[in-house]
């Protein structure tokens, strides 16, 4: 496998391209690298007049774990947590916004950030063991945008967000988190079924209807949600607990941190 951080992909018959996360020993976790990559990839396929529809995937066992938190200093104040936190969004923004439709097909697990780009593609299938969820909850973090309530009934939003738990490709399905969830080994193809037909559609009619789609939800607030969320997550990381779990994070191994936030669930989950 090529040791590009997102690999390339254009199919020979239809006008769309698959882009993997290529980080598999990393669980396809978001670093600046990985970040860059993809963002270029996708203004690459919104400029490329052969690509109609776009594939988001994962090499490995992951679509992507979130981001990464091996190797850096997390322990900031609010005000680098607002910058820190900024920069996401605008990354997540431009996935939402593409004037392409955007595929997640989510092979194993999609957590914390990277639940978050998966529901910032238009439409989701999933393995039906893959696992899904928020679980940095549970150390005194939040994602960097909020897409559960613009995605699920909020009772399913604030059990995800309440608890951390990670729930399969059938329950998010059942949910409506994911559009279907299939056996493993039909991910792709059916991932690649939904992307011919959307590359088959006239392309202004998807360009324009995702704008309109996009609008009522502006309409109806995102952008304040986002911007909202990402206060309270600066003041959530800079509080005296917020930076306690960062301590630990940067004092730690990432198993051994692990290990302890997940100790108090293990007779729960």
């Amino acid at each position: 496998m090529s040791d590009d951080v997102v690999l390339w992909e254009k199919d020979s018959e239809d006008a769309f391209v698959t882009l993997t996360l290529n980080r598999p020993d990393k669980m396809n976790a978001m670093n600046q690298a990985l970040g860059d990559a993809l963002e270029a990839a996708v203004v690459r396929a919104v400029k490329d007049p052969d690509v109609r529809a776009v594939i988001i995937t994962g090499a490995g066992r992951a679509f992507t774990t979130g981001f990464d938190l091996g190797g850096e200093d997390f322990e900031m104040d609010a005000e680098r947590w607002r910058e820190d936190i900024g920069a996401n969004m605008r990354r997540m923004a431009l996935i939402r916004e593409a004037p392409l439709p955007i595929i997640a097909a989510v092979n194993g697990y999609a957590l914390a950030g990277g639940l978050e780009l998966m529901m910032c593609c238009d439409m989701t299938i999933a393995a039906e063991d893959a696992l899904l969820g928020e679980p940095e909850v549970r150390h005194v973090s939040a994602p960097p945008t909020l897409m559960l309530p613009w995605t699920v009934p909020m009772i399913h939003a604030r059990r995800l967000m309440y608890t951390g738990d990670l729930i399969d490709g059938r329950e998010a399905e059942r949910i409506h988190l994911v559009n279907m969830a299939v056996p493993l080994d039909r991910l792709k193809e059916e991932s690649e079924k939904l992307a011919r037909k959307c590359a088959r559609m006239p392309g202004a009619a998807i360009k324009f209807a995702k704008a309109a789609l996009n609008h009522q939800q502006e309409t109806s607030g995102l952008g304040s949600s986002w911007i909202y969320n990402r206060e309270t997550t600066a003041i959530l990381h800079g509080s005296d607990e917020g930076r306690h779990w960062m301590r630990l994070l940067k004092d730690h191994s990432l198993k051994e941190f692990l290990a302890i936030r997940e100790k108090p669930f293990r007779d729960l989950d």
